[in-house]
């Protein structure tokens, strides 16, 4: 456990990590449900065969068309409305703008959707990519009204 700790803030591969002590009941809930949501990925006629979707093509994000809507991934998990307004610099930015996406039990998920009142906006706000967010590696993507809507069926968001 303690090799693992040390691993805390750093790099796995081009991905920044971090590693947190936790409860035995906490692991075995998270085991719980990556095992429910590896059950909705098998084929159930073909059994130890998993159903591996295929990701859409890559597009380059300089490629990627802006729209007034970005989505945060990596924040920290007790983030505010407030510090996302905060973080933007952004005096504009209402708390109707924020939506932070939740499981379905009210738990945060580490993702956002910032609805900017233009694409020109939410395109320069893409200088905050990569930067930190209280303790944690903020990553931002052109995102769309739609996309904001999947999540929100996927789970839940707060207004």
């Amino acid at each position: 456990m303690y090799f693992a700790l040390q691993r805390n803030r750093q790099n796995m591969g081009r991905r920044y990590i971090e590693v947190f002590r936790c409860k035995k009941q906490e692991y075995y809930q998270a085991i719980a449900m990556e095992v429910n949501d590896s059950r909705n990925s098998y084929e159930r006629d073909v059994p130890f065969t998993r159903v591996t979707p295929v990701p859409p093509k890559s597009v380059p994000e300089k490629d990627l068309e802006h729209t007034e809507v970005l989505r945060l991934r990596g924040l920290p998990f007790s983030v505010s409305k407030r510090e996302i307004i905060n973080f933007f610099n952004e005096s504009f930015l209402k708390d109707e703008n924020i939506h932070i996406v939740t499981h379905s039990d009210g738990r945060a998920t580490g993702e956002a959707f910032v609805e900017f009142s233009s694409p020109e906006e939410s395109k320069a706000a893409m200088k905050k990519d990569k930067m930190t967010l209280g303790s944690r590696y903020v990553e931002l993507f052109p995102s769309s009204r739609d996309e904001a809507t999947s999540a929100a069926a996927r789970s839940r968001l707060t207004r």
